[in-house]
């Protein structure tokens, strides 16, 4: 066959055939089809979408790329959870050590930041010592020993999505329902476990602005997950503002230190939560979601979560005691403080363009080779519906240098919106999709 075709049939909102998909997705695993190639692939499929049946094949192409794992031998229904992205998303630190804590087996396959999101890896990896790269072997001894491991997408594991989901970051692709899917669903399918949740975000902070976008991705996520035998769930959830107060590597992993010792940051232990308790019933350690919502809370309030994550820290080769005094591990060397000037009350957040100025002081990438620095980041000091004076801070930005402050500071001003009247307040949990939602 030739790619050049087969990306002209596509642009032309042609339905590609399964044997047209799998040449194209395994030529471009063994070198046959360019980097540029699969580029522009990726921008036809970003403009004219994909049939279900086409997404299925991308999915199975690139779960059958790699390794595909038996978990079976391990006891317990094990779980794993998953987002499709959001500016300030920590829950998977807080969340895997709760939900192993309460005896479900969490075997977490996990990416970097994508756009203008953040990624768990490296969030993980800004605790120093902190490996992300277990091969499979050492993967399976850990969930076998402790019951929950954290780690990232392995040379075995889904190779060409590896490859594609570096492609999209940097080439205005992500964006993309059939490709969100094969991506997220390629990967957890091949990493052995028996049941997924998922965390489809929705608003300005989101790949998915609308809730009908969102909806669509959370049908189109658990149809494949069903397909395939998996018991898969799908919240679709507020992105609207970051969620709780750090936004940046670090900055979060110490905001996770801080709700796992007890401290409640609202919005972000309402979805922790929620997600958890969902995990816990799924892996049939609760009745029902709100049983699970209970434990989780439990888990937190006598420490076994804490204690669970100082499990994984050290069995993953992180310095433990940067979790027990956070303080040790230094801050960024240039601080500044955004205050109001107005007076009223916080009515919204482009939080798409808070995570920007994310990847503008490096905590985030603008090419697949930038380097990330750990301590930078922006804290949000107000939320949705608080009232705001002049003088008041509304970020602080953490930064490496001086030469990024001026933009920073005037893009994350024009970032939010101020309102004489107090909003009303929106739950984290929008929706639910299950295979009853089909």
């Amino acid at each position: 066959m030739n790619p050049v075709e087969l990306i002209l049939k596509k642009r032309n909102k042609g339905t590609l055939t399964s044997e047209e998909l799998k040449w194209l997705i395994n030529g471009y695993r063994d070198g046959l089809v360019r980097e540029y190639q699969m580029s522009a692939f990726l921008m036809a499929v970003y403009f004219n979408g994909m049939t279900r049946d086409e997404t299925v094949t991308l999915t199975r192409c690139m779960m059958d790329s790699g390794v595909i794992l038996d978990l079976s031998d391990i006891p317990g229904f094990k779980v794993d959870k998953h987002s499709t992205g959001g500016v300030g998303d920590k829950v998977s630190l807080i969340l895997a050590p709760i939900v192993a804590a309460a005896g479900v087996p969490v075997p977490m396959i996990s990416g970097r930041g994508l756009g203008h999101t953040g990624g768990t890896l490296d969030k993980l990896e800004s605790i120093p010592g902190f490996r992300t790269d277990l091969d499979l072997v050492a993967y399976r001894k850990q969930l076998a020993e402790i019951g929950v491991v954290l780690i990232g997408q392995t040379k075995d594991l889904a190779p060409v999505d590896k490859e594609m989901y570096g492609l999209r970051d940097v080439t205005g692709t992500v964006e993309s329902i059939p490709l969100i899917s094969g991506s997220i669903m390629s990967k957890k399918l091949a990493e052995g476990i028996d049941g997924l949740v998922l965390d489809v975000k929705t608003g300005s902070g989101a790949f998915m602005k609308s809730l009908e976008d969102s909806r669509a991705l959370a049908k189109s996520l658990v149809g494949i997950g069903v397909g395939f035998g998996k018991e898969t769930i799908a919240y679709i959830t507020n992105m609207r503002e970051p969620i709780g107060h750090e936004v940046g590597n670090w900055l979060e992993v110490k905001e996770c230190i801080d709700c796992l010792n007890g401290v409640d940051v609202p919005d972000l232990m309402e979805l922790t939560h929620h997600l958890c308790g969902t995990m816990i019933y799924m892996g049939k350690k609760a009745g029902s979601v709100e049983d699970g919502i209970s434990i989780s809370k439990e888990m937190i309030s006598s420490g076994k979560a804490m204690k669970k994550w100082l499990e994984i820290v050290k069995a993953q080769g992180g310095d433990v005691n940067v979790i027990l005094n956070p303080e040790s591990r230094g801050k960024a060397p240039v601080r500044l403080e955004i205050k109001s000037e107005t007076t009223g009350y916080v009515a919204g957040f482009d939080s798409r363009e808070i995570g920007m100025v994310g990847i503008l002081l490096k905590a985030g990438r603008m090419a697949k080779d930038d380097v990330i620095s750990p301590l930078t980041g922006i804290t949000v000091r107000k939320k949705i519906g608080d009232k705001i004076h002049p003088g008041d801070t509304l970020f602080t930005v953490h930064a490496d240098s001086e030469k990024p402050l001026a933009e920073a500071e005037k893009r994350l001003r024009s970032s939010v919106a101020v309102d004489s009247v107090k909003p009303a307040r929106k739950p984290m949990i929008l929706e639910r999709i299950d295979k009853n939602s089909l």
